[in-house]
């Protein structure tokens, strides 16, 4: 028999996979793609700034269809797991999110990656897990008596914390990073409405909390994971180096936290979230184990704390640059004021909004919400497909592939929002007369609050603690920027100010609002 020249056979195959390379590239949509890196290169060039890399390329294909998807390859294009579905269309997001729900999990390589830091969370669970928690935080997100409870916690800490930062910063003309001011405002109110216990985090010497602390860097951590290859990470954690030994290091302490919370709440039970879920039982049939129960909390603090200071952030960042939106929002304020406590001016800014006095500005909540399409708080989610599927604009998903959709690039896309879609035009939210407030009709064209089966149920507690702290600033003082202070993105789950809000507190003067 001929024996076979290694190098040769070496070769044929070299040939054949760029041959097939070659046939497949051209069929794929998005960034360019390299023989065995596929989009790699791409991806890690981009890398401080993914999400708008990801809006190009999914606006380029947008000129060519009416649909914007894309497929990213990573290395070798040997398997199905290597492809990623970058979409950002409204059907498509109904599709996924609605449509074939079922058909979509989070998937393994999510729940493997973020198993360390969320174990079985609603946020990293699927099917009865999944369902059990849901059930459990849907009865509780619907009651008018948390709603009531988040509004005391929220106006405790603006008037005894908050108020109090801010004016000694004025009185001595110093600056104040204004995102982290307001993470610790979030984190203590997500704590208090969880635990029932208050970090106090938000305290005029600002001190470093150790749960807050290594929550906030397990965090990141656990990001690395999602952005590198499996085997890279799992490497670092057998060897327990690089960011793995930061994760192992922070979950340490937050566990100790949680532990100690559990064990209190054990011997006085409460009306917080974890008496809730101390009372429910595994869908095995058996009680909540304290890891388990420490681990679902969890997932309540993350998003409570990030999502609402992070949108808060944006927010405020918007305003500076737009003065017109600003003042419109100043005149609703004082005018709902000037109605509720009458036209002495003294005690407009005595207490913080109560909870009628916040549902009834609209215009606030528009822009809150215009702030959240260009700035979600949850850039981007992802999905694994159990079986191969089509996606209403033809796109074939094959099983086992991850699809990606683009909450950011959907806020920004022209084909969903306009011409004007990079706009920032509170007045797209509100009804021709400005007396109501009208989300789009197709309610996957804005998802920063998800939708489908997985919506956010503490959306309106998030608008209700939004509008009470915009509000509480907005009354007393005007904002402008440090003088060289960069505002960039942060590459993380949520979508931080790099270099946070570092600005200046001017005090107010406010006028009579309209009768």
């Amino acid at each position: 028999m001929m024996e076979m020249d290694p190098v040769a056979v070496l070769m044929s195959l070299m040939g054949a996979y760029l041959v097939w390379f070659y046939l497949l590239a051209r069929t794929l949509t998005g960034p360019k793609a390299w023989p065995f890196l596929g989009s790699l290169p791409g991806l890690l060039a981009n890398r401080h700034r993914v999400h708008e890399w990801i809006a190009g390329n999914l606006g380029r294909t947008g000129e060519r269809s009416t649909y914007q998807t894309c497929i990213v390859p990573f290395p070798f294009l040997a398997r199905k797991e290597g492809l990623y579905t970058v979409t950002c269309h409204p059907k498509n997001l109904e599709h996924i999110l609605r449509t074939r729900f079922d058909n979509y999990p989070k998937g393994p390589k999510w729940q493997t990656a973020f198993q360390d830091l969320l174990g079985e969370g609603i946020f990293n669970s699927d099917g009865d897990t999944w369902l059990m928690q849901r059930k459990t935080a849907a009865l509780e997100f619907t009651t008018r008596t948390l709603k009531q409870a988040m509004s005391r916690w929220v106006n405790r800490s603006i008037k005894t914390r908050l108020w109090c930062i801010l004016d000694q910063a004025a009185k001595d003309t110093l600056s104040v990073d204004l995102q982290d001011l307001l993470l610790r405002l979030t984190f203590d109110n997500i704590c208090g409405l969880t635990f029932g216990k208050d970090p106090e985090t938000l305290s005029p010497q600002l001190p470093e909390n150790p749960f807050a602390l290594a929550f906030d860097t397990a965090t990141q951590a656990t990001m690395h994971r999602f952005l590198y290859p499996g085997l890279f990470w799992r490497f670092q954690k057998l060897l327990s180096i690089g960011s793995e030994k930061t994760l192992k290091d922070s979950l340490r302490v937050v566990q100790t936290y949680m532990n100690h919370a559990v064990a209190h709440r054990k011997q006085s039970p409460s009306d917080d979230l974890l008496s809730r879920f101390m009372n429910k039982c595994h869908p095995s049939g058996n009680p909540l184990s304290s890891s388990v129960l420490q681990r679902i909390l969890l997932n309540f603090v993350l998003a409570g704390r990030d999502t609402s200071s992070v949108a808060l952030s944006w927010f405020f960042w918007l305003l500076i640059n737009h003065p017109r939106v600003e003042q419109k929002i100043l005149n609703e304020i004082t005018s709902v004021l000037s109605h509720t406590r009458g036209p002495d001016i003294r005690l407009w800014t005595e207490d913080p909004l109560d909870f009628g006095e916040a549902d009834r500005l609209v215009y606030l909540k528009a822009a809150l919400a215009e702030t959240l399409r260009l700035y979600p708080s949850v850039p981007q989610d992802f999905k694994q497909a159990l079986s191969d599927d089509v996606l209403p604009d033809g796109t074939v998903v094959p099983a086992g592939s991850t699809v990606t959709y683009s909450i950011y690039s959907s806020g920004r896309a022209k084909t969903i929002w306009g011409e004007d879609c990079m706009e920032f035009k509170p007045e797209r939210w509100v009804s021709v007369g400005g007396e109501r407030f009208e989300p789009p009709k197709d309610g996957f064209k804005f998802v920063a609050f998800n939708a489908g089966p997985r919506t956010c149920l503490g959306k309106d507690l998030a608008y209700l603690q939004m509008k009470s702290v915009a509000a509480a600033v907005l009354l007393r003082y005007r904002l402008s920027l440090v003088p060289g202070h960069r505002v960039e993105q942060k590459m993380s789950l949520t979508l931080f100010m790099k270099n946070g809000l570092k600005v200046f507190l001017h005090p107010r003067q406010l006028q009579t609002g309209p009768a």
